[in-house]
């Protein structure tokens, strides 16, 4: 089965990054994917760009509204995912194991074949 983290973070995260800390985190982080590389359960990961370079685009179908960022209101935003192959409780064993850096968390979530069982 496969799943996807969705790691989540708050604007102040990345800075976090910079610094004796910030090695420190890169440590942790290098050692669970190293482990996840070698094990064959990465599926794929990916940082995202920081969210003032995003787009969204909602509205009616024919005539959608394209707007800057995603939700002004929201403090957390998606930072970044891997996509695992394993099961369930492994992969909620490496999001607990993912550095703690004042973000928002990591929702862990099934990706659907295509017969959509998992719904």
């Amino acid at each position: 089965m496969k799943y996807m983290l969705l790691i989540y973070e708050n604007p102040d995260t990345r800075e976090i990054f910079s610094g004796d800390q910030g090695r420190e985190l890169m440590a942790s982080l290098n050692v669970i994917m190293e482990e996840v590389t070698e094990s064959g359960e990465l599926v794929g990961t990916q940082a995202l760009a920081d969210p003032s370079t995003a787009k969204s685009v909602r509205g009616p179908e024919g005539s959608p509204a394209i707007t800057d960022g995603p939700f002004a209101e929201a403090k957390e935003f998606l930072g970044g995912y891997l996509v695992l192959d394993c099961e369930l409780e492994r992969a909620l064993e490496i999001a607990g194991r993912w550095p703690k850096t004042g973000t928002g968390g990591i929702e862990v979530r099934a990706v659907m074949n295509s017969s959509g069982a998992e719904m």
